[in-house]
C-alpha cells in the first residue's frame, strides 16, 4: 500500500554529545548496529525498500553507509541540508521523493522500535486524515521529556502539551516520531523555510478543521535522544525487551561473533554481546551489561560493568569501567583510573 519512507536523519544530536562530535546521530550502534540500520532492515520488512534521508551533521558518512555501501539492501538516497529547516521544513525538501504516491512514511532517526508499520498504514487509510501520528503511553513521570499528545474518544488529536509538568499533564500518551502521511501535506509546509511539525503544521492543520489521526504503539519504542536513554535501550535489546537478531552466536552469558575470543569470567546473571574479531583476555571480568565492538582489545585484570564499548577501542591491564561509554578507536592506559559514568 505504501512503497516509500523517509528517515530524519539531519539533527545535531546536542544531547548524545561527546559522542555526536565524531558520529552523527543515525550512525550510533545499539548493540554494535547503526540505529538508521535498525530503522531501514524494519521498514524492509513492510515491503518498503525505497528511502529517502535527510541529511546535516556528518553528512558524507550516513552517505557513504547507505548510498554507497548499502548495507541494508534497501535503497536510500540522501538529501543534504546545508542549515537545518526544522521536521517539517526537511520533509519539504525531499518532496519531490514522493510526487508519485499518495503516502509516505515518516521516521525519526533517534529511534528504534518494533512497532507494527502495518497496523499504522492500515489505521491511516481508514481514517481518511492527512496525517496519522503513532504514539506510545509512558509513565506519568516522564512525560516532562515528551511532546504530549491528548486524543479525544476517536482517536483524533484534541491538544498538544510540549514536554509540560507532570502536574498540568493531560495524558501520558507521546510523540514517537513516525508518521504516516498522505502528500496533501505538503500543502501547508512552505518551501526553503525553518518549519516544523509540532509548532506549525500540526496547529495548522487543526486550524482548518483537518483532523489528525493518532495510532497508539503497543510494540516496542525508544528513543537514543540522550546518553541515559541510550544506555537504557542498549540493556532493553540485551534483555530481550527488543527482538532482534544480533548475527552472533548465543553464549552462556549473551552473544559474541565467531571471529571473536573470550578468556573473561561471566558472573551470573550476565548478559555481554561481543562483535567481530574481539580479544578479551583470560582473568577479565564482565558484569552485568556490556556491548563490546569490532576489533576490541581488553587485557587481563580490568573489569567492565554496564559499559558499552565501541568499534577499535584497546582496554589495557588493571581498568574498572562502570557505567561507561567508550567511542571508536580509544586507547584506555594501564592502571588508568576512570570516574563512573564517564563517556570517551
Amino acid at each position: 500500500m505504501i512503497k516509500k519512507a523517509m528517515i530524519m536523519a539531519a539533527g545535531v544530536g546536542s544531547r548524545l554529545d561527546p559522542l555526536t562530535k565524531s558520529t552523527p546521530k543515525p550512525l550510533i550502534p545499539i548493540v554494535n548496529q547503526p540505529v538508521m540500520d535498525l530503522l531501514l532492515k524494519h521498514l524492509a520488512l513492510y515491503g518498503i525498500k525505497e528511502v529517502i534521508a535527510n541529511t546535516h551533521c556528518l553528512a558524507d558518512d550516513i552517505k557513504q553507509r547507505y548510498e554507497n555501501l548499502n548495507p541494508t539492501n534497501v535503497q536510500c538516497t540522501c538529501v543534504f541540508e546545508q542549515t537545518l529547516s526544522g521536521t517539517a521544513g526537511g520533509v519539504k525538501k525531499c518532496e519531490h521523493f514522493f510526487k508519485d504516491e499518495d503516502s509516505f512514511i515518516v521516521l525519526s532517526g533517534d529511534g528504534v522500535t518494533r512497532a507494527n508499520i502495518g497496523e499504522i498504514i492500515q489505521s491511516h487509510i481508514t481514517s481518511g486524515t492527512i496525517a496519522t501520528m503513532g504514539l506510545t503511553e509512558v509513565p506519568m513521570e516522564e512525560v516532562k521529556h515528551f511532546g504530549v499528545v491528548v486524543p479525544d474518544q476517536k482517536g483524533f488529536v484534541q491538544e498538544f502539551q510540549e514536554k509540560p509538568p507532570i502536574e498540568q499533564a493531560k495524558s501520558n500518551l507521546v510523540n514517537t516520531g513516525i508518521y504516516v502521511f498522505k502528500k496533501e501535506i505538503f500543502e501547508y509546509i512552505p518551501a526553503n523555510i525553518f518549519y516544523d511539525f509540532a509548532k506549525n503544521v500540526f496547529p495548522a492543520l487543526m486550524a482548518n478543521n483537518k483532523k489528525i489521526n493518532t495510532f497508539v504503539i503497543k510494540d516496542y519504542w525508544s528513543d537514543i535522544g540522550t546518553l541515559n536513554q541510550y544506555r537504557l535501550s542498549t540493556a532493553d535489546m540485551l534483555n530481550g525487551k527488543f527482538q532482534i537478531d544480533f548475527g552472533y552466536n548465543k553464549t552462556n552469558f549473551g552473544y559474541a561473533a565467531a571471529s571473536s575470543k573470550i578468556g573473561a569470567v561471566i558472573p551470573k546473571n550476565t548478559i555481554t554481546a561481543v562483535g567481530e574479531n574481539s580479544f578479551i583476555e583470560n582473568g577479565v571480568t564482565l558484569e552485568h551489561c556490556n556491548v563490546i565492538g569490532n576489533n576490541c582489545i581488553i587485557k587481563a585484570g580490568s573489569t567492565l560493568n554496564n559499559c558499552i564499548v565501541w568499534d577499535n577501542v584497546t582496554i589495557e591491564e588493571n581498568i574498572a569501567l562502570d557505567n561507561c561509554i567508550i567511542a571508536n578507536n580509544v586507547i584506555i592506559k594501564r592502571n588508568t583510573v576512570v570516574a563512573k559514568d564517564t563517556v570517551v
